[in-house]
């Protein structure tokens, strides 16, 4: 006879009304998981613009209005990409910068990371960094992932300068911004004219550091903080 908790087979038994409600909801993840690949690959031939939910449902092989089950409009499929995206982002960047020294080198392992990020997952890169999508605004909860990343990249601006490595002032509003300009510059230029070249033979990309160098010397650190007097 079969413990009590254990079906015939000795397996743990389902608890009565929970089994179907757990199918459902990974069927329902697994489904989602689905549309937003296949709306990535629409995108990557079309452009980020030229998502249609037709045409993944077409790739599916289902009735357009099944889409609206799990997606009640385009806008919201583009709200869940920017929201993953921005999640893998932040994700990406903290564990490079955790696997270096602090300060500097934290910061710029961390920003390479996401730009090779961007590099790897160009739709996503657009999406997150650009206005592809005319009328499309991310919402507060997909956009949090976002304000976190910024957030990080100043306390590592802060620590950067507490180690002597920058000026104060880098870690201020303008330091922040001319930071975001430069990466930003460097991944629009190499997306645009060269978007298939490897990370370390982009024609853009492999001026990283000397463009983060750049950064450096907008932001001298102090003359006491190098040891000169």
């Amino acid at each position: 006879m079969a413990e009590p908790g254990q079906g015939r087979a000795g397996g743990t038994a389902a608890t009565p009304g929970t089994a179907g409600p757990d199918r459902r909801r990974r069927r329902r993840a697994q489904t989602i998981d689905e549309i937003l690949g296949v709306a990535v690959d629409v995108m990557a031939q079309e452009g980020v613009a030229g998502l249609s939910l037709s045409e993944v449902a077409r790739r599916m092989g289902i009735q357009p209005p099944s889409l609206y089950k799990y997606f009640p409009s385009k806008l919201a499929l583009y709200d869940e990409l920017f929201k993953r995206g921005a999640r893998e982002a932040l994700a990406v960047f903290q564990a490079a910068a955790a696997r270096a020294e602090p300060g500097w080198a934290a910061l710029t392992a961390g920003l390479e990371a996401i730009m090779r990020l961007g590099l790897d997952h160009q739709v996503a890169g657009q999406l997150l960094n650009w206005r592809p999508v005319p009328g499309f605004e991310p919402s507060a909860e997909a956009f949090a992932p976002s304000i976190e990343l910024v957030a990080e990249i100043r306390r590592l601006l802060t620590a950067a300068a507490g180690r002597g490595e920058l000026h104060p002032a880098a870690a201020s509003e303008d330091g922040a911004a001319l930071l975001s300009v430069l990466v930003a510059g460097v991944m629009s230029q190499q997306l645009a004219n060269q978007p298939r070249a490897p990370w370390d033979q982009g024609r853009f990309t492999r001026l990283t550091p000397r463009v983060l160098q750049l950064f450096q010397c907008a932001y001298p650190p102090r003359k006491e903080n190098r040891g000169e007097r």
